[in-house]
């Protein structure tokens, strides 16, 4: 998975950044691509997301994927 840099960005950069962490996570998340979407519009807006369905679906992918694509650890 391919991480997004970090350091100064100039304002086109910016716009960018979504699409580039929804298409990071896509990379590994196989599940519905709105949900990628939401992730990551929960997480520019400092929201909380609650993921729920059966077990096997990606949850865990999906955060672990959110999580690196930003360069932080999960545990």
């Amino acid at each position: 998975m391919e991480r997004v840099p970090s350091g100064e960005s100039s304002a086109a950069d910016l716009r960018e950044l979504p699409r580039k962490l929804v298409d990071a996570i896509r990379s590994v998340y196989l599940g519905p691509g709105r949900v990628a979407e939401f992730a990551v519009s929960t997480f520019i807006a400092g929201g909380h997301l609650l993921l729920e369905d059966v077990p096997g679906v990606g949850k865990t992918t999906l955060a672990r994927a959110l999580s690196e694509s930003i360069w932080l650890a999960i545990s």
